[in-house]
């Protein structure tokens, strides 16, 4: 006896910007709460340096503050960068993260060239 399964159609594969925008906003919601997490260990253990509460209990590369302070950071912007391509179909990384090299500005130039 043989039995044959026949599968569905799937859509069609998608050419275009911005396909996996659902995907990059559910990861972008997910890390939010993350990093929330990773700040208040990252500041739990600041204060416990000081003095003002009891030690988490963290021992080893996670016990310093200032790798939960960095890796929150770390999480915010990656989260930030996934909602927006979420919301807008490009990838773009935030200016803050991407500075330019030339001190002149695009407007500066226009003024040049004209003048």
């Amino acid at each position: 006896m043989i039995v044959r399964i026949r599968f569905g159609t799937g859509r069609p594969i998608q050419r275009k910007l911005g396909k996996n925008r659902h995907l990059a906003l559910a990861c972008g919601a997910l890390l939010i709460p993350v990093s929330l997490m990773a700040y208040v260990l990252g500041f739990w253990r600041l204060a416990s340096d000081m003095g003002f509460v009891a030690g988490p209990g963290i021992t080893g590369v996670f016990s310093h503050w200032q790798v939960w302070i960095a890796t929150a950071v770390l999480l915010h912007a990656a989260a930030s960068m996934l909602t927006r391509y979420g919301r807008r179909g490009r990838f773009q990384i935030p200016q803050v993260l991407n500075p330019r090299m030339l001190p002149f500005r695009a407007s500066f130039r226009r003024r040049a060239r004209s003048g």
